[in-house]
C-alpha cells in the first residue's frame, strides 16, 4: 500500500486522475490477491499464476477507463500505465519480492518525475498527426459541405 501511495502522490501532485487513494488501493488489492493465492491452506487447488493473470485483466479495465480521447488528443495513457505498474508492484509484494518492488517503485517515480520536463523541453510536437488532418469521425466544416444541386465546378 505504501508503494502505491508513493506512485499516487506523484499523480495527485500533478492533478492527474488516479491519485493517492486509487494507487494505494490498487497496490494493496493486487498484493492481497497474490498473497492469498500463496496461502498453504488452499493446497494445490489455487494456482497463483492464474490469480496474477486475473489481476492483470482487471487492472486493464481500470486503465482503459482512464484513457480519454478529446478531439485530436488522447489523454490518460500515463495514468493507465501507472495503474498497470502499481498492480505489478503490488503483485511483487504479494509474492514476497520486496526489494524488487521497492526498486521498481523508485524507478517508476523517477520516470514520472524526470521524463516529463525532458519531453516538454526537447519534444515540442509529440503528436503523430498534424493538427490540420481531419479525423474520420469529425464532421466537415460548413464551407466544405456542397449542396446536392450544386455542380462541383461552381
Amino acid at each position: 500500500m505504501l508503494l502505491g501511495l508513493a506512485l499516487g502522490t506523484e499523480r495527485e501532485v500533478h492533478g492527474h486522475p488516479a491519485g493517492m487513494r486509487t494507487m494505494a488501493l490498487i497496490g494493496a488489492g493486487a498484493g492481497l490477491f497474490t498473497a492469498i493465492g500463496l496461502v498453504p491452506a488452499f493446497g494445490t487447488r489455487v494456482d497463483p499464476t492464474r490469480i496474477a493473470a486475473q489481476i492483470v485483466t482487471g487492472v486493464g479495465f481500470l486503465g482503459a477507463g482512464s484513457i480519454l480521447r478529446q478531439g485530436e488528443e488522447v489523454r490518460g495513457l500515463t495514468t493507465a500505465a501507472s495503474i498497470w505498474v502499481t498492480a505489478a508492484i503490488g503483485m511483487a509484494v504479494g509474492f514476497g519480492y520486496y526489494t524488487t518492488a521497492i526498486v521498481a517503485t523508485f524507478a517508476v517515480v523517477l520516470v514520472l518525475v524526470l521524463i516529463r520536463p525532458i519531453e516538454m523541453r526537447f519534444i515540442r510536437n509529440k503528436r503523430n498527426r498534424r493538427r490540420t488532418d481531419a479525423h474520420p469521425d469529425e464532421l466537415p466544416h460548413s464551407d466544405q459541405i456542397r449542396h446536392p444541386d450544386e455542380h462541383p465546378d461552381q
